[in-house]
């Protein structure tokens, strides 16, 4: 099978194990039927926004050009950064946006990859965004209003509790058992006391396994902007990242580049018994 198109973010089910779809343009790829199979992409030299559609040279924050990663609002500096939202200050870039996308409920959680950490989402995708992180468990902390708000407990928080994922070892499923609810427990004694009213009383870890072969020891990253083609077996999909036996790929982080991909079934052969 061969398609062409300009990629974007993997779409993700939230089933045992997680199912997975590659978007070539308006084309839906399932990938879990691929794993275990030769995949070989090549790059066809061209970059287009995944906002406005015009080619160029360079792409930020995961696909956009530079017009749209300065002026538009899901580029701004307060989505990574919630707690300096300044919509009250009357100079959000997008009101409309951040009336869909800020001032909604959000949850702040707990997720255990490599390492438990903090983080925040709407409540709208959370599932999403444990997937995308490549979550094994997580587990809602609290629900507040906004967005600014989730961030402000999300910094609070976050000294006592990293808020950062380890890729690397994330990949590599190198990490020791944690007990979630009794890490939560603890989280719940230093929630400030203006945070405890927005706390959940339901405690339900949910929990993610992941289309993979077999354990990857080394993470060796592959880039279009260093490689016109790349190929190798698929073992696995986790996160955003394709795991080949030469190397792991980030879709989300090559969102916006044109290449073409080629997959070949791999016929195992059945050993007789003698």
């Amino acid at each position: 099978m061969q398609k062409i198109g300009f990629l974007k973010a993997m779409m993700h089910l939230p089933e045992t194990p997680v199912q997975y779809s590659l978007l070539l343009d308006d084309q839906i790829i399932p990938m879990n039927e691929w794993i275990g199979h030769h995949v070989q992409f090549v790059f066809h030299g061209q970059r287009s926004c995944i906002a406005c559609g015009r080619n160029v040279k360079k792409l930020y924050n995961s696909g956009y050009c530079y017009p749209c990663f300065t002026s538009l609002a899901e580029c701004d500096l307060c989505i990574v950064k919630p707690h300096e939202c300044h919509f009250d200050q009357g100079t959000c870039r997008d009101e409309s946006f951040a009336m869909s996308h800020c001032m909604v409920p959000h949850y702040v959680y707990l997720a255990f990859s490599n390492h438990v950490k903090v983080g925040l989402t709407r409540k709208s995708r959370y599932m999403a965004r444990w997937m995308d992180q490549g979550a094994i468990q997580a587990i809602p902390i609290a629900e507040l209003p906004t967005r600014k708000m989730a961030g402000e407990l999300e910094v609070s928080i976050s000294q006592h509790i990293p808020d950062k994922t380890d890729w690397r070892k994330m990949l590599k499923g190198d990490f020791a058992d944690v007990d979630l609810l009794e890490t939560l427990a603890h989280v719940k004694t230093i929630v400030p006391a203006e945070f405890q009213p927005y706390l959940l009383s339901e405690e339900q870890i949910y929990e993610f396994t992941y289309p993979l072969l077999e354990q990857i020891d080394k993470v060796k990253s592959l880039s279009f902007d260093k490689l016109e083609s790349l190929e190798g077996r698929l073992i696995g999909i986790k996160g955003q990242y394709l795991l080949l036996d030469t190397g792991v790929l980030n879709i989300k982080k090559h969102a916006g580049y044109k290449v073409e991909i080629r997959f070949e079934k791999i016929q195992v052969e059945e050993s007789s018994a003698s």
